[in-house]
C-alpha cells in the first residue's frame, strides 16, 4: 500500500506555532513514528507553503497512488483550486485536521473540500493522521 500525507501552510511550524493548539511535537517526529509503526506501509510525506505547489503535489500523486491524507491547513477554507484538483483525481483523499476547526473562528467552519473526499477526520490532534491511515488498511 503507498499512501502520501500532504500537509499545507504553516504546518512545517508544527512544534513551535501555537504549541497549546498544536502541542510541541515536530511533524518530522510524528511522522518518522508512524512510519516505523506502520513499516509495511509505503508512506510519503510533502508539505507546501504554496497553493499551487499543492495542487501539483495531488495531480502528480491522485492516480497511482493507493490513498492521500490532506491537511490542506488555511486553504481548506479558501482554496476551490485545491478542491477542484482533488475531484479531478482518482486516489480517495481523508481531510485532515488536527484541531477542532469547528471550535474555532468562524471561517474555518467551511471547507472547499469536504465535498470531494472520502472522509474527514478533525480535532484528534496528531492523531489524525494515524486515523486517516487506518482507514485505509
Amino acid at each position: 500500500m503507498k499512501l502520501i500525507i500532504i500537509n499545507g501552510p504553516n504546518l512545517n511550524l508544527l512544534g513551535k506555532r501555537e504549541p497549546e493548539l498544536y502541542g510541541s511535537q515536530t511533524f518530522d517526529e510524528y511522522y518518522q513514528a508512524l512510519k516505523k509503526k506502520y513499516n509495511t506501509i509505503e508512506l510519503v510525506y510533502y508539505q507546501s507553503n504554496i497553493e499551487g505547489e499543492l495542487i501539483d503535489k495531488i495531480q502528480e500523486v491522485g492516480f497511482d497512488f493507493d490513498g492521500i491524507i490532506l491537511n490542506a491547513a488555511a486553504y481548506t477554507h479558501t482554496s476551490v483550486g485545491i478542491a477542484d484538483a482533488v475531484k479531478a483525481i482518482t486516489t480517495p483523499v481523508i481531510e485532515v485536521h488536527i484541531s477542532n476547526t469547528f471550535a474555532r473562528e468562524t471561517f474555518r467552519h467551511h471547507s472547499f473540500l469536504s465535498s470531494n473526499v472520502k472522509g474527514i477526520i478533525i480535532g484528534f490532534g496528531m492523531k489524525s493522521y494515524e486515523l486517516a491511515l487506518q482507514s485505509f488498511l
